[in-house]
């Protein structure tokens, strides 16, 4: 594997541990930040680095792909576990980070901008974690916070040199359900002022609440992106997906679209418009940039029901001025090697390639 080193500051064990010393979490200042502004980015998610395996790695042809279509972003939803582990959070194996300094080479080289995300951080993302981020004795959750600020101020360095045009920051993917949201106001006015601390004018993003699907007025003066989702009816998005409880979906039937849920609730695109826009009206009247983090809809659902209800959801988008990331490129949410039943596939560079919902993706 080539790396070019040039845009990566070098770490090492004395940065480490300087890194240590400082990973104190301390919340942002109460200063009102100027509202950042964003291209139209539409691409995927490329969940490569999500488990704990130190063989994974980013695949050249997804970014190829990619900027051969006409895409410009990429968000990388990666586990801390690829560089440390749960026993000793503050360890990192900078060996095991190269597969993500290779794709935020290729990003570069792409044109493509990179989202780093942080879908399991110290303290969330698994309940196997030591100490977790919410719901917590006060010290514990304490302990996970300075965890979380010490693999970004890692990273932090580690990518200071790339350009905040192409590389943005994502601290934390899809916090919980909660009715306060004061603790993760907290948590991340303190991870955005911990990459602040070290890179002043890096881009980030933050996801809303309730699994990113509600915006967070309690960070609106941060100058962040606030991310939001696409999956809304789960009856549509996760039809058959085994790894969602029964109680999330709003039916099992067969989908179709539009689609009356088993309460008698008409899903339709006004509906989604009530969802998934009309809540994030008052950020955006602060002039606070939303973007789709994730969307997309698993290969059990019939393809031309998945085309339809991704059409409505793009035309909101549209209207909204939202950019956005499908789940995934490659797999059974993508676009590549889905496996779907009922598609017509086109043989692409060997894989098969979906060319209806490209096209689709193309147009929006």
């Amino acid at each position: 594997m080539i790396i070019n080193r040039r845009y990566f500051l070098a770490t090492s064990t004395g940065v480490a541990s300087s890194l240590f010393s400082r990973a104190r979490a301390q919340p942002a200042p109460n200063t009102v930040q100027p509202q950042p502004s964003i291209p139209h980015w539409r691409g995927f998610n490329l969940p490569d680095l999500m488990g704990d395996g130190r063989q994974q790695r980013f695949q050249e042809s997804d970014f190829h792909w990619m900027a051969q279509w006409g895409f410009n972003f990429a968000r990388l939803p990666c586990s801390y576990l690829i560089w440390s582990n749960k026993l000793n959070w503050m360890s990192v194996d900078e060996l095991a980070l190269q597969p993500l300094d290779q794709a935020i080479h290729w990003g570069r080289q792409y044109r493509i901008h990179i989202n780093l995300n942080l879908h399991h951080i110290p303290g969330y993302g698994s309940a196997a974690e030591r100490y977790q981020l919410f719901n917590s004795p006060h010290e514990q959750m304490q302990q996970a916070l300075e965890a979380a600020v010490y693999h970004w101020r890692y990273l932090a360095h580690r990518y200071k040199a790339v350009p905040s045009s192409q590389l943005s920051f994502n601290p934390i993917n899809e916090p919980p359900f909660m009715t306060d949201q004061s603790r993760y106001v907290e948590i991340a006015r303190t991870l955005i002022a911990a990459i602040r601390g070290v890179s002043p004018d890096r881009l980030i993003f933050a996801d809303g609440t309730d699994l990113a699907q509600t915006p967070v007025m309690g960070l609106a003066d941060q100058g962040v992106v606030q991310s939001t989702r696409g999956y809304l009816p789960k009856m549509i998005s996760h039809y058959k997906a085994g790894w969602v409880a029964p109680g999330e979906f709003e039916s099992f039937a067969t989908p179709t679209w539009p689609m009356t849920d088993s309460h008698g609730v008409l899903w339709n695109r006004d509906k989604l418009r009530q969802e998934l826009i009309v809540k994030w009206q008052p950020l955006m009247t602060l002039g606070v940039p939303v973007h789709v983090g994730e969307f997309g809809c698993f290969n059990k659902t019939p393809h031309q029901v998945a085309l339809a209800w991704m059409s409505d959801l793009f035309a909101l988008w549209k209207q909204a001025g939202w950019g956005w990331a499908l789940w995934n490129l490659r797999g059974p949410f993508g676009i590549v090697d889905s496996g779907r039943a009922d598609v017509a596939y086109e043989l692409c560079d060997g894989h098969q390639l979906d060319r209806k919902m490209l096209e689709l993706l193309l147009a929006n």
